[in-house]
């Protein structure tokens, strides 16, 4: 891979976190990124999907499997606190997950596919918007441009607390299942002095809590691993004169198995109907942010660790998997996929902390695993 590569990759991702978009509103970067491809990395074809996502195919000169390769490019509504010259330039808005990174990963792979065709088949770079919410992946692959059927879909996410370089792997779920629930409950208010004379929602919200966490199984090496985290509540109106008559309860679910939290989510939904019930009020649920878990396909595993082995470096197999969701989870839902980490360093700090930044250093190696990957999955 030639420097030049490797040194406008990393200038892209400086680029990228200095101009952060949150989900769903990635406007500028998406026309970024389409705009690099388009002139620097001749791709056979690029699809501009609704909602800012793109898809640069390189086709080899035999006929071959299709591979699907996926980055993510959104960021968080965090603050960013570091001071080097690459800062987010927007209040409140920053890259603290990496995408960026990842971005710059599939561009730099890009631009090797530019330089030199795959031998065989199709491989397929998706670059995607909104992971953090849960609708990038869902809206590619529900918009009618996604028309490929890939034979492997693969990912990976940087991962801070391991080794620079290193890959983490782990065969079947990589990342839990997780949704989103919350819970609107409708009585009646009535005079602080007499509540006696309206619904307030108080004893119900408690006890929904209290028995929503009673279900938790929080044994992380139990296949039926499911906890439910309380997130947001609020109640009334600061009117000390008015009893509350409306309250609002939102957790977040998550779970190993998606039939585990399938069915989790129809007893913390029925539990808070029959509770609101019991106190005389009327219940509405919804439910937002829905990740599948990454359930990681043996022979892209086999693939990844015998990649890593090729290139020198160290793996270390993950014993249960990560209780973050991640929305790559829909197409391993719908295609044989894997998700992969590699180390960001051990004193890199976590992701989502304000002064996280992806660590240039392994842009290199992750495209060199990559583009190994596909290598190899096409010998399968």
């Amino acid at each position: 891979m030639s420097e030049n590569i490797v040194d406008d990759a990393i200038a892209l991702r400086k680029h990228l976190h200095q101009h952060p978009e949150i989900s769903c509103e990635e406007q500028e970067t998406s026309k970024l990124l389409k705009k690099k491809l388009e002139e620097e990395c001749a791709p056979d074809d690029l699809i501009t999907f609704d909602q800012y996502g793109l898809a640069a195919i390189y086709k080899g000169s035999s006929h071959g499997k299709t591979i699907m390769i996926r980055g993510d490019f959104d960021a968080l509504p965090i603050q960013e606190i570091n001071d080097f010259d690459h800062k987010s330039i927007y209040d409140g808005v920053s890259h603290k997950c990496g995408h960026d990174g990842h971005a710059s990963i599939l561009y730099a792979l890009a631009r090797t596919y530019k330089d030199s065709r795959p031998d065989q088949g199709t491989v397929i770079l998706l670059f995607q918007p909104a992971e953090e919410n849960g609708e990038g992946a869902k809206g590619i692959i529900n918009d009618p441009k996604f028309d490929f059927n890939p034979d492997y879909v693969v990912a990976l996410h940087n991962l801070p607390g391991y080794e620079k370089h290193s890959i983490v792997w782990k065969k079947d779920t990589f990342t839990a299942a997780a949704n989103s629930l919350i819970i609107k409950l409708f009585g009646k208010t009535s005079h602080a002095a007499e509540p006696e004379l309206g619904v307030n929602p108080a004893l119900a919200m408690a006890e929904i809590t209290r028995k929503t966490l009673e279900l938790n199984v929080e044994d992380l090496e139990n296949p039926k691993f499911k906890i439910a985290t309380p997130i947001y509540t609020t109640m009334g109106e600061k009117s000390y004169g008015v009893s509350a008559g409306y309250g609002e309860l939102h957790f977040t679910l998550r779970a190993w198995d998606n039939e585990v939290i399938q069915d989790f989510e129809e007893q913390c939904e029925s539990l808070a109907h029959e509770v609101g019930k019991e106190y005389g009020l009327n219940v509405k649920t919804t439910w937002t942010q829905s990740f599948f878990a990454n359930n990681n396909d043996h022979d892209i595993i086999d693939a990844v660790k015998k990649v890593a082995k090729d290139l020198d470096l160290k793996t270390e197999e993950r014993k249960s998997p990560f209780k973050w969701g991640e929305d790559f989870g829909i197409f391993t839902e719908k295609f044989p996929g894997a998700m992969f980490g590699i180390g960001s360093g051990l004193d890199c700090p976590a992701l989502h902390n304000p002064d996280y930044d992806f660590p240039d250093e392994i842009l290199e190696t992750a495209m060199k695993v990559f583009h190994g990957v596909a290598i190899e999955l096409q010998r399968d």
